[in-house]
């Protein structure tokens, strides 16, 4: 793996939430490039393996279902036990869900009846997708920063442009992150004392296994929500997953980012500056 930069993580454990996953399972590389021991906590079984057989001895695959606290307190104890206490714990775990997603971008009073709108979202997609991104971040803080409270700690949670613009078609999602961001700044002030840092990373477009659907249709050809995202987008391209790792490792680094907490960082090729006019 190639970094945009080094840091010395020699000594320093962490833990990732949805490490499975396209992003979070190159942040856990990275990390590790760094010298970082690194769990991986998903429950995704056998994407977690696979993440943890590229890294090598440095990281540790640990079944988590990251909505479960019993789990989350199991996965605790595996990972301390093994490595010892966490210094920098991300919070990637997240992702939308078909049951909260419309069929139009606006409501007008005539669609047909085959057309999922607003008043069609099922009430469990919306509690599904609050409790993935927002309830997952506050149960694994809630067990891993106990200990962060008695040395100080690093705490990254992954937000969203939709925190600080709503997508069209995906409002359970689109506020699950505002929530993030929001937790985000809250957790900042309430563990400053502790000298535990907390910020979140937002990325803008990237093409993840989640989204890949709404952006590409089967034989490879952009969809028009893809062509939209890209004519709001100044860099008019999809980020690539290397162009978060810069972030990463300077919030990841205290000499670096020591005085830095309570921010929500967007990487998003100038998305959220762009007014499109």
């Amino acid at each position: 793996m190639k970094l945009p930069f080094q840091i010395d993580l020699t000594g320093k454990v962490a833990a990732i939430t949805g490490a499975g996953g396209v992003l979070m399972s190159v942040f856990a590389e990275a990390l590790a490039e760094c010298g970082a021991k690194v769990a991986l906590l998903d429950i995704n079984e056998e994407a977690t393996n696979a993440v943890a057989k590229k890294i090598g001895k440095n990281a540790l695959p640990v079944p988590t279902n990251c909505l479960d606290k019993q789990s989350i307190e199991a996965a605790y104890k595996t990972v301390t036990e093994t490595f010892g206490k966490v210094d920098i714990l991300i919070n990637g775990a997240g992702g939308n869900n078909p049951r909260a997603t419309c069929d139009n971008e606006t409501m007008t009073p005539d669609l047909p009846e085959t057309v999922k709108t607003f008043f069609d979202l099922d009430e469990s997609g919306l509690k599904f997708v609050f409790d993935l991104n927002i309830t997952s971040a506050f149960l694994v803080t809630q067990v891993f920063a106990k200990d962060m409270v008695k040395s100080g700690g690093n705490i990254i949670n992954i937000s969203s442009m939709n925190a600080f613009r709503p997508l069209t078609k995906i409002p359970a999602y689109s506020a699950a992150k505002a929530g993030i961001s929001n937790f985000t700044q809250w957790l900042a002030v309430h563990f400053a004392p502790c000298g535990i840092r907390v910020n979140a990373i937002a990325p803008g477009f990237f093409v993840t296994n989640q989204n890949r659907a709404l952006l590409f249709r089967e034989d490879g050809t952009p969809t028009p929500r893809t062509d939209k995202i890209l004519a709001a987008t100044p860099q008019k391209r999809f980020g690539e997953v290397d162009d978060l790792l810069g972030t990463l490792l300077w919030l990841a680094d205290n000499g670096a980012s020591g005085f830095v907490t309570g921010t929500v960082i967007p990487v998003d090729g100038g998305f959220n500056a762009y007014s499109g006019v």
